[in-house]
C-alpha cells in the first residue's frame, strides 16, 4: 500500500487527508497539534496522527524514509528542510508555497534521482497558474499572442460574514496574510515596469466590479514579471497579479502600515498598554490625532477631533488600540501585537462561509488581426461546519497531484510547478468534477479589458 507523509495539520489539511485516504492511501500525520490532526482522521485505520517538532530532524529523517510522497504542509521556510531528506531517501514532495531559488537548485538532482518535486500546487499559487497557462497555451495552438493579462485572486469571507470594519477575515495562515502586506511589489504595465514599494502598495488599488459581489478592490501581489517566463508569454506587454479585498481594506492598512503597526522592529512594551502603544506609534509617524485621557469609568482612549469616524480610525479603534488595557509584553514588535489583535477579533467562525474569488483576464491579438479578450473566473464558497473554501482550493489540487505522483502519471522528474499540461489538465479536471471550476468566457470586446 503506498504511503504518504503528510507535514503539519493547519487550517488547511482536512480535504487533502479526507481526499488522499478515500483514494485509499495510508497516510502518517505529523504535527505539533496532533489533536487536531486526530480530528481530521476521524479515527480512519489507515491513518496516524503523531506529535512531532519541526526542530526534530532525526524523527523528519525516519519520516520521510517511510513514505514514498511527503506533502508539506509547513511554513515555506522549512521546505528546503525537507527536500533535502526526500533527495537523500529518493522519495517525491509535493508542497503548496512558492518555489524558491535554493529548491531550483536542486532541480538537476532530483531529475538525477528520478523524482518529482511539484511545488505551488495550491490555489495561488496552484490554480492560478493552471487555469491562466490552459487558456495561454490554447491562444497560442490557434496562433495567438498574449498582449495583456490580468491575474487576481482573494480569500475573503463571504458578504454575509464581511460584518466587522476590515470586512476581512481569517480562513488560512493569518500571520502570513498581514505579513504579505509588507511585500514589494513589480508588474508591467504597456510595455512599462511599475515598481511599488511596500509603503506605497495599498495606495491607489484598482477597483473591479465581480458578479455576485459587486466592487472589490485590487493590489498588486509581488514579483509579476517572472511570469512572463514561466508562462511563456514573453510576447506581454502587460502583466499584473493582483489580490482581491473589499473595498476598504488598503484605506485602513495603508493607514497601519503609516502607523508602522505592521512593522517587525522591536521595542521595549514594558508596561505599556495598547492606548500607550498607538500613542507612541502615532508620534514616531508625525500623525497629529488628538486623545482625552480616561476617567475612572472609561477604560477607552478615543479620538475627539476630525476624521474620529473615518473608517480608518475605526478600524484601529475597533481592533483595541485606544484602550488602556495593558498588553504584558516586554521586548516586541508591532506586528505581533497588531497581527494578534487582529487574529483575536477577525478569524473566520466555524458557522461562517468564506469564499474564494479567481479572475484572469487577457488580450489575444491573431495573425488576421483580430483581438479577443478572454476572461476567467471563479467563486467558490466554503461549508459551513465543514470545509471552508481555502481550504478545499488550496489542498485538494496538491491531493490530486499525489495520486498522479502516485500512479505514476507525471512522468517528467524534477522541480516543477504545475505550469505543463501533463500535470495541470487532470488536475483541473478532477476540481471540476468536485465542483472546484474557473468559468471561461472567450471573444469578449476590448470594452471588457481591466482598465
Amino acid at each position: 500500500m503506498d504511503k504518504v507523509l503528510v507535514l503539519g495539520s493547519g487550517m488547511v489539511a482536512r480535504p487533502l487527508i479526507r481526499y488522499l485516504l478515500d483514494k485509499g492511501f495510508q497516510l502518517t500525520i505529523a504535527s505539533n497539534t496532533p489533536d487536531r490532526a486526530e480530528a481530521m482522521i476521524d479515527g480512519h485505520p489507515r491513518a496516524l496522527s503523531l506529535c512531532w517538532e519541526a526542530t526534530d530532524k532525526a524523527k523528519l529523517n525516519e519520516l520521510v524514509a517511510s513514505n514514498q510522497v511527503t506533502v508539506s504542509l509547513l511554513p515555506w521556510t522549512m521546505h528546503l528542510m525537507v527536500a533535502e531528506y526526500c533527495l537523500k531517501h529518493r522519495k517525491h514532495l509535493v508542497t503548496t508555497s512558492y518555489v524558491k531559488p535554493e529548491m531550483k537548485v536542486l532541480d538537476q538532482a532530483v531529475k538525477n534521482a528520478g523524482l518529482i518535486f511539484l511545488n505551488e500546487a495550491g490555489l495561488d499559487p496552484g490554480i492560478d497558474h493552471m487555469s491562466a497557462k490552459r487558456i495561454i497555451d490554447g491562444i497560442h495552438e490557434r496562433g495567438g499572442a498574449v498582449l495583456e493579462f490580468y491575474s487576481i485572486c482573494g480569500a475573503l469571507p463571504a458578504p454575509e460574514a464581511a460584518d466587522n470594519p476590515f470586512h476581512y477575515k481569517f480562513s488560512w495562515s493569518p500571520k502570513g496574510v498581514i505579513m504579505a502586506g509588507n511585500n514589494d511589489a513589480t508588474y508591467l504595465r504597456h510595455g512599462n515596469i511599475v515598481r511599488v514599494p511596500s509603503s506605497n502598495l495599498f495606495k491607489n488599488p484598482m477597483k473591479i466590479e465581480f458578479p455576485r459581489l459587486g466592487i472589490l478592490e485590487v493590489y498588486p501581489n509581488r514579483d509579476s514579471l517572472a511570469y512572463r517566463e514561466v508562462y511563456g508569454i514573453p510576447e506581454t506587454r502587460t502583466l499584473y497579479r493582483g489580490t482581491f479585498r473589499y473595498e476598504g481594506w488598503c484605506e485602513i492598512m495603508d493607514y497601519m502600515k503609516h502607523l508602522n503597526l505592521l512593522s517587525s522592529e522591536e521595542i521595549d512594551m514594558t508596561g505599556m498598554t495598547y492606548a500607550d502603544l498607538i500613542n507612541r506609534q502615532l508620534s514616531v509617524s508625525g500623525s497629529q490625532f488628538e486623545t482625552h485621557q480616561p476617567s475612572r469609568h472609561d477604560n477607552t482612549t478615543a479620538p475627539l477631533h476630525h476624521g474620529a469616524t473615518s473608517l480608518r480610525h475605526h478600524a484601529i479603534s475597533w481592533l483595541g488600540f485606544f484602550d488602556n488595557i495593558p498588553m504584558n509584553r516586554t521586548i516586541d514588535s508591532p506586528f505581533e501585537v497588531t497581527s494578534n489583535l487582529m487574529i483575536s477579533k477577525m478569524t473566520i467562525r466555524p458557522e461562517e462561509r468564506d469564499m474564494v474569488v479567481m479572475q484572469h483576464t487577457f488580450i489575444a491579438a491573431y495573425s488576421d488581426g483580430h483581438k479577443e479578450v478572454v476572461r476567467s473566473r471563479m467563486l467558490d464558497f466554503g461549508i459551513p461546519g465543514g470545509d471552508t473554501a481555502i481550504a478545499r482550493t488550496v489542498a485538494l489540487p496538491a491531493a490530486i497531484a499525489v495520486e498522479m505522483i502516485l500512479k505514476g502519471e507525471i512522468i517528467n522528474p524534477g522541480v516543477h510547478i504545475p505550469v505543463i499540461p501533463e500535470i495541470y489538465t487532470p488536475i483541473l479536471v478532477q476540481l471540476e468534477n468536485m465542483g472546484i471550476k474557473m468559468e471561461e468566457e472567450f471573444g469578449l470586446p476590448l470594452s471588457e479589458i481591466i482598465a
